[in-house]
């Protein structure tokens, strides 16, 4: 089994299942169609809880690459999953489901007019410019 663990801002999103992917850098072992993971916020500090009672089970693993460009920081340029492009209008969904919602909707002090543009500022303030290649997880209920 494993475990993810979210910053608060997923917390409501990921409890009430609305949020069900997330995006992770390569790692040793990630959740494997079939199995069940485990949905924390604050891992490994005292403020630690478990956001769904029921682990959810993955359905799927998949390879992510993106770019946030640094001629408009802050902009997601490109998502491709499985070396496939998504176009404008699949990224904008994309940064919806991943939980970036325009600010109108939920305010996580992201003020961007778009999902794309809040889950670009969000990933420059947390991981910086330029490139990302990783693992797109995806779950459902129990």
């Amino acid at each position: 089994m494993v475990a993810y663990s979210f910053k608060p801002m997923f917390g409501l999103q990921v409890s009430g299942l609305i949020k069900r992917q997330t995006v992770r850098a390569d790692r040793k072992r990630h959740a494997r169609p079939g199995e069940p993971v485990q949905l924390y916020q604050g891992m490994r500090t005292i403020h630690c809880r478990k956001l769904v009672e029921a682990d959810p089970i993955c359905t799927r693993v998949r390879s992510i690459e993106f770019a946030i460009s640094d001629l408009m920081p802050g902009a997601i340029v490109s998502i491709a999953i499985e070396a496939i492009p998504l176009h404008r209008e699949e990224i904008e969904l994309f940064c919806r489901a991943d939980g970036f919602a325009p600010s109108c909707v939920f305010d996580f002090g992201l003020r961007g007019d778009t999902a794309r543009e809040n889950m670009g500022l969000f990933w420059l303030q947390h991981h910086g410019m330029g490139r990302f290649e990783g693992k797109l997880i995806e779950w459902e209920p129990a």
